[in-house]
């Protein structure tokens, strides 16, 4: 699992990235990923962990979960 922090997040559009602490490239965070019951959403500089897979356009995060 890597860990990180969110750059950024829009409830609105559903999507955002996160900032990996390893010092990698951002990571494009769906809130389909995100792993929590009811409403699911980041708030920015959110310390979160995940996992890195490879999506259409780049890193993804999958299985979000808040730290």
């Amino acid at each position: 699992m890597a860990v990180g922090t969110v750059k950024w997040f829009n409830a609105d559009k559903g999507y955002g990235f996160i900032t990996p602490d390893d010092g990698g490239n951002d990571v494009f965070a769906h809130f389909s990923a995100i792993q929590s019951s009811g409403y699911r959403s980041l708030d920015e500089n959110q310390r979160v962990e995940f996992e890195i897979t490879q999506g259409q356009r780049g890193p993804q995060a999958a299985n979000i979960r808040p730290l």
